[in-house]
Order: C-alpha cells, then structure tokens, then sequence
C-alpha cells in the first residue's frame, strides 16, 4: 500500500479545538425564543430553565473560553445537561402547543399560532442539532483530541478530501445543517447515520417535527376557514 493508503484523516488528528461562538450563538437563540413564546408553551417556572441554560453555559464558558479541546469528566457532564436543559424544553413546549391545539383552549389567531409553531420547530432544530454536535465522536473536546476514530455521522468530506481540502472537520453548523435537512425533509441530505443513536435522535426529532407540522397547519386552516 502506499504512504496515502496509510495516511490518518485530518477529522481523526487532535486539532487546537473547535470555537465555542457558533454554538453559543445557538444556545442563545434558544433562550431568546423561550423568552418570546407564550408563558402557557414553557415548562414552570418559566424562569427556571431559561436561568439554568444561562448559568451552566456561564461555567462552560469559563473552563473553555474560546476553544474547547479540554476533556474533563465535570465539563463533559455540564456539557451533555445543557443539552438536556434544551431538549427538555424543547419537547415539552412542542407537546403543550399539540395538546392546545387538539383540545382547542387556545383563542388566539392564526397568525400568533403559526408564529409560536415556527419558533418551537426552530428550536427543535437547535435542540437536535446541539445533541449531534454533543455524542458525535464524544463530542467536540473528544473530537478535538482525536480520541474517538470511528465517527457517528458520515459526512461528505470525509469520505473525499478533494471535496473540501484535507484539513477539513465537522463543526457546529455542519451539525445545524443535518438537523435543519431532517426536520425539513425527514431525512439528511448528505450525512449518513452510522450509530444506532444517531438513527433513534434522528428518528425522534423528524417525528417532532411531523407532529408539531401537521396540527399547527391543520388548526391554523381551521381559524382560517
């Protein structure tokens, strides 16, 4: 074999670390919309989890300011609650807007319904997207250290360097990408499930996705009529 055959990937090396600003940017977005949605769509308190999200996000920033390569078992741990923090709200607003809609208790027009459908679906998206971008190969500081060889998802560029150069490696907004592509159109678009996991979130959140879909279209045709 040649000295190419051999060749480690660029997405398997250690690297310096992914930045922390898009998926901060993201986590924020989050809180932003929880803040608008209407109080009787949140988990209550509905100042808890927003206060929660913020703080274990706070912490997370000290210990990885701007790059984040340092693995440590407590960082990891507030790691994965953050994103538990958000699917949990996520979820339970999705399925609050579902039972109002099918008992009918909510008087509001189509218009307000339509918008808070959209922000629920956007933070699925989020929610979703934080959680690949989370147990992928261990997630971004286990990713940053080239411990895990053996990816959960198959993008692309892995398979072919030519496609985006050889130092190429999955970030946050490839991981955005894929949630986006699968609650638009039940499936990825050019990213291939390889784990049993990622088969199972990938199948809940296009379930979600369909759910929340159909009763906000189908009520808002209702008032409409």
């Amino acid at each position: 074999m040649t000295d190419s055959e051999h060749a480690v990937p660029a997405w398997r090396e250690p690297t310096e670390g992914e930045s922390r600003l898009a998926a901060t940017a993201a986590i924020l977005t989050i809180v932003v919309v929880q803040a608008l949605l209407p109080n009787e769509l949140l988990p209550t308190p509905v100042w808890l989890l927003p206060m929660l999200e913020l703080g274990v996000m706070a912490v997370l920033l000290i210990a990885n300011p701007s790059r984040m390569d340092r693995e440590e078992p407590w960082i990891r741990r507030l790691s994965l609650l953050l994103s538990g923090l958000i699917s949990f709200a996520t979820t339970v607003s999705a399925l609050r807007l579902v039972q109002t809609i099918v008992t009918g208790a909510d008087e509001r027009g189509a218009g307000t319904l339509l918008g808070s459908g959209a922000m629920i679906w956007a933070t699925n998206i989020i929610a979703f997207s934080l959680l690949y971008w989370e147990f992928d190969r261990g997630g971004p500081a286990a990713r940053a250290n080239g411990r895990e060889p053996l990816p959960d998802f198959l993008f692309p560029q892995m398979q072919d360097a030519r496609l985006a150069g050889t130092d190429w490696r999955p970030e946050y907004l490839d991981y955005l990408y894929l949630a986006f592509t699968n609650a638009a159109s039940f499936a990825p678009a050019d990213v291939l499930p390889l784990s049993r996991w990622c088969k199972v979130l990938m199948m809940a959140q296009s379930a979600i996705s369909v759910v929340i879909g159909t009763t906000i279209v189908a009520r808002a045709i209702n008032i409409i009529g």
